[in-house]
C-alpha cells in the first residue's frame, strides 16, 4: 500500500451496520476534514490522466466533489452525469440494474463532443454498475472512455469486470 493510500485509509470512517446490518461502510465524507490530503488526492488523479483526456465526467453526486477538481487542475471540461431528471434538456438517458430494481441516469450530449477521451470519476467502485452505465451514455455522445477512477475500490464485488472492456485504465487510491 502506498503512503497515500495508507493515508486514505486511515482518514475513511468507517460506519458499523450502515445502510444494513453486517455491512461495514467507508465514509468518504471524512477526508473532507483533511484539506491537505484531499490537495494530494486530486493531485494524483490529476497525474494519471494527465495528456490522456480530453474531459472529466463525474457521477452524481460524490463523483462530483473531486471531479470537479481534477478538471480544474487539468484545465478541461467538467461533465455531470446525474440521476433522471435532475438536468435540464437536452439530454440522454442510460438504465441499468440494481440489487434491487433499476436506476437511470442522464448526461446533456452537447458537452461531449466526438471523438473526446473521458475519464469517469466516482467516489467508490463497487458492483460496477452505475460507472459502466456512465461508460455506456458518454459513448452514445460520441466520446470514448479511456479512464475510470475512484478513491475506493470495494474489490470484493468485481467492478472492474464490468469496466474493463471499456478501458483497461482503471484507477483506484485505495482497496477493500
Amino acid at each position: 500500500m502506498s503512503d497515500l493510500s495508507q493515508r486514505i485509509d486511515e482518514n475513511i470512517a468507517r460506519v458499523a451496520d450502515f445502510p444494513q446490518e453486517g455491512i461495514q461502510y467507508k465514509d468518504i465524507t471524512s477526508l473532507f476534514q483533511n484539506p491537505a490530503l484531499c490537495a494530494e488526492i486530486v493531485d494524483a488523479f490529476a497525474e494519471f490522466s494527465r495528456g490522456k483526456i480530453d474531459v472529466v465526467c463525474g457521477i452524481e453526486s460524490r463523483g462530483f466533489l473531486f471531479g470537479i477538481q481534477i478538471a480544474q487542475k487539468l484545465n478541461l471540461p467538467f461533465v455531470l452525469i446525474r440521476k433522471q431528471g435532475k438536468l435540464p434538456p437536452p439530454t440522454i438517458a442510460e438504465s441499468y440494474e440494481l440489487e434491487y430494481g433499476s436506476a437511470t441516469i442522464e448526461v446533456q450530449p452537447q458537452y461531449i463532443q466526438k471523438g473526446m477521451r473521458a475519464l469517469i470519476h466516482d467516489d467508490v467502485l463497487a458492483t460496477g454498475g452505475t460507472a459502466e452505465a456512465s461508460a455506456k451514455l458518454i459513448e452514445k455522445c460520441g466520446g470514448v472512455v479511456t479512464q475510470f477512477s475512484f478513491i475506493a475500490d470495494l474489490t470484493f464485488l468485481n467492478g472492474k469486470e464490468k469496466l474493463s472492456h471499456f478501458t483497461e485504465d482503471i484507477q483506484s487510491l485505495v482497496g477493500y
